[in-house]
């Protein structure tokens, strides 16, 4: 039996995204939860973040030569960088305050509202029509999103509104990535999106950070250890580029999926880490009621881009392509075809399966919209 080196390749990443990304988030709430490593201040720990990640994307770009930068120009810098980095921020900024007033299960639970609020922005900015059956979706998880809501034990408004308020930032983040960079055709890879949103995020979290943060931790005892700060950096970036790896790999399905397995994972693991955070019946009713909105809401968007990719292409394309998939169909049941029969030996009969698999496989989003510098929808993460 021989083993599929690309897909073990695959499920590894996958399984690689899926743990980095829970532990970035369970890291984080222990770093900020005064009932453990206690240090309430998220606005510095989403500056070290930023500072770390930049630090590195620009000894990758710089020094190592790993990426190239863009033609980045005061006008592309000022129209485009600049708004994106603020709301990437303010979504860093608001998710991560979120977990000093409520538990990580329910905030993975909010987080099903994330399709609510993109599409919500990008009606609003005209990218996106507003269509029945897509505004049926949005109702359910919204319906599922407040009985879970009303099921939570422990529900803290200043919570609920920092991460309704952070999701709304994020969800138009990636709007304006995609009308701004787009327009522009700029492609921002992991790297090349850290190298240029990292440091102007820094710049933009200062200024909070200079009139809420600082006044306290100068007459507060600030646990401060280095290597706690550093591997929680270290685990932030590596998520990142996990997700780049991830998107290189699979479609618009297995990420979505992956996606709804890791939240799953989440609350369980975090009402084991967290045993504070206590999970009723109506959370998972009204979680269940929310993801089968979130699932149907993908199911839709993945068939509207493989429509868009076969109006794409031109008949004389489309008949190429489907007169080589019959040819090597046919060439799968002619056993004495010469030579070339031969030559494909037992990997020819997987010729029409992979070409198939590959169209099945949609991708998500162009990698410029993928520098989970943020969520990830994969975007850069460090919450």
């Amino acid at each position: 039996m021989m083993i599929n080196k690309p897909l073990v390749l695959t499920y590894l990443y996958l399984l690689i995204y899926i743990v980095l990304s829970s532990g970035v988030i369970l890291y984080n709430k222990w770093v900020l939860s005064p009932k453990y490593f206690n240090f309430p201040f998220p606005i510095t720990l989403t500056m070290i973040h930023m500072g770390f990640s930049g630090a590195v994307a620009f000894f990758l770009v710089r020094v190592l030569k790993v990426a190239s930068p863009v033609k980045m120009t005061i006008e592309i810098y000022s129209t485009c960088v600049i708004p994106i980095s603020a709301f990437f921020a303010s979504s860093l900024w608001f998710g991560n305050t979120a977990y000093l007033h409520i538990s990580v299960a329910f905030i993975q639970m909010l987080k099903a509202l994330m399709p609510v609020a993109t599409f919500l922005m990008a009606v609003i900015c005209g990218t996106d029509k507003l269509r029945c059956d897509v505004f049926l979706n949005m109702l359910l998880v919204s319906v599922g999103v407040v009985i879970s809501s009303y099921g939570e034990i422990h529900f803290n408004v200043i919570g609920t509104v920092y991460q309704v308020t952070g999701i709304f930032a994020e969800a138009l983040r990636l709007v304006l990535t995609q009308v701004l960079l787009q327009k522009k055709g700029l492609t921002l890879n992991p790297i090349t999106s850290l190298y240029y949103i990292a440091p102007c995020s820094f710049v933009f979290l200062f200024v909070p950070w200079y009139f809420l943060e600082k006044p306290q931790m100068e007459i507060s005892q600030i646990q401060f250890n280095f290597w706690i700060f550093f591997s929680n950096a270290l685990c932030a970036l590596a998520l990142n580029f996990s997700i780049f790896l991830v998107i290189g790999r699979t479609g618009a399905v297995t990420i979505r999926v992956a996606g709804v397995l890791k939240d799953w994972i989440l609350i369980a693991l975090s009402t084991v880490i967290f045993p504070e955070s206590t999970i009723t019946g109506l959370n998972i009713i009204g979680y269940a009621i929310a993801l089968c909105g979130v699932v149907m809401y993908n199911y839709l968007k993945v068939k509207d881009v493989r429509a868009a990719q076969l109006s794409s292409e031109s008949l004389p394309e489309r008949i190429v392509k489907d007169w080589k998939l019959e040819k090597k169909s046919s060439d799968i049941f002619v056993p004495d075809s010469s030579n070339d029969n031969n030559i494909r030996g037992s990997g020819g009969g997987n010729s029409p399966a992979s070409d198939l698999n590959v169209a099945e496989a949609t991708p998500l989003l162009p990698s410029a919209r993928l520098s989970h510098i943020g969520r990830s929808q994969l975007t850069i993460h460090t919450a």
